[in-house]
């Protein structure tokens, strides 16, 4: 039985574009948040410690990919009022089920490069025809 989801009254489908649930797929399996919410997965970090733990995100990116994070309930962000201001992030109840698929994505990604590469490889040499 499908899940119904509560604003709309339908059934919750990501294929319909103007279910909610579309736009909460496009943030999910966005690079960075994959790469945000699996660097936060055993530990709580500081926004300077992820920046050096998620080499080629900018900082706005970063910034931005948090916020959303955040408002959208995965993350939770603690100030601590020292100076310079201290500012860590972990994962919420929620963010922590995402988890076990976001691992599960990124140890096929890594299983599986290899394979992925050498098919581009045939592709770009192959003759079009």
């Amino acid at each position: 039985m499908p899940h119904i989801h509560a604003a709309t009254g339908l059934p919750a489908d990501v294929y319909s574009a103007r279910c909610p649930t579309r736009e909460l797929l496009d943030h999910i399996a966005g690079k960075w948040t994959v790469l945000i919410v699996d660097a936060l997965a055993d530990r709580t970090l500081r926004y300077t410690d992820l920046r050096a733990r998620i080499e080629g995100i900018s900082q706005k990116m970063l910034t931005q990919t948090l916020r959303a994070l955040e408002h959208d309930g995965f993350v939770e962000r603690t100030a601590y009022p020292t100076i310079p201001p201290r500012v860590e992030y972990t994962l919420t109840e929620l963010g922590h089920s995402l988890r076990e698929p976001i691992a599960a994505l990124r140890e096929w990604i890594e299983a599986h490069i290899d394979d992925v590469e050498a098919a581009r490889l045939r592709a770009a040499t192959a003759p079009r025809g």
